[in-house]
């Protein structure tokens, strides 16, 4: 055996171990990066984290900064922020039997996050299980209690009456804020029916506008001939006065008109105007 091949034979065990020591070393490097990477989470502003043990719920995390057993312990991260849910569809019919379609949106927040996750695992499932069946029912229970032109017109409400209903049979790790019933579709044929009620409203008080015109002008025309037939009236009344007071008025009156010539024909047996002949004068 050459000197080459004893000292390859000699070195190739320490090279092994050589390598296995490094191997060791980086796999103990990750475990140490991975444990410690593990071992904390944040809990952002509007949240609540739920730490789980093994899958089983041991306590809620508040915002911030928080540490774990690492691969025993997971944080899941729940949102306590106003949420809107909304609900398309809804089938309904108002008291006076107008079938309708509603979309109905619902805000909300939840209140227990631990008990969110424990009951429901995820806000959606909390909402499709204890929300969406309550809305649909109550939707159409408070609607039918309004008519369909009432519906439209007291629309602040019906979305009252539906948001105290709800809260009163939603139990749960959630609170309702607001209710509102964002639109209300009914039957082609009502709509059409209120669109032709509407047009014969605006023409009836269009008619009934003119019609008013008209009598204030009568009213005023009315007045006016009465007014000139008062005034008339006086003035008849005041000449029958001055006649009355002044026996001689027509003649002063007739004289101050004369213009001082004499008819050019005469009526036998007329008097001579302006001439007053005394007998024996």
């Amino acid at each position: 055996m050459s000197i080459q091949d004893r000292f390859d034979k000699h070195m190739q065990p320490h090279g092994m171990q050589r390598v296995g020591s490094l191997v060791l070393i980086g796999l103990v490097i990750l475990l140490v990066a991975v444990l410690g990477s593990g071992s904390w989470y944040t809990v952002d502003q509007g949240e609540r984290g739920v730490v789980l043990r093994n899958g089983a719920v041991v306590s809620e995390a508040e915002p911030g900064l928080g540490f774990k057993i690492p691969l025993f312990e997971t944080v899941e991260h729940i949102t306590i922020q106003s949420q809107n849910g909304r609900f398309d569809d809804v089938k309904t019919y108002s008291r006076d039997q107008q079938p309708a379609t509603l979309r109905v949106s619902v805000n909300y927040h939840v209140t227990d996050a631990r008990t969110v996750y424990t009951d429901y695992k995820t806000v959606q499932n909390m909402i499709d299980r204890l929300v969406t069946p309550q809305v649909y029912t109550w939707s159409e229970n408070i609607f039918g209690q309004f008519n369909a032109a009432s519906a439209v017109q007291d629309r602040a409400k019906l979305n009252s009456e539906l948001a105290i209903a709800l809260r009163k049979v939603i139990h749960g790790p959630l609170s309702i804020e607001s209710v509102q019933i964002e639109n209300i579709d009914f039957s082609g044929k009502y709509e059409e029916a209120v669109e032709a009620r509407m047009e014969a409203t605006v023409r009836q008080q269009q008619a009934e506008a003119e019609a008013a015109a008209t009598r204030t002008r009568a009213d005023a025309n009315a007045y006016s001939v009465k007014a000139q037939g008062e005034a008339e009236a006086s003035a008849i009344r005041a000449r029958g006065d001055a006649l009355r007071d002044n026996p001689g008025l027509p003649a002063l009156v007739t004289a101050e008109k004369w213009d001082g010539h004499l008819p050019q024909t005469m009526i036998p047996g007329n008097a001579t105007p302006f001439i007053n002949v005394k007998p024996g004068g």
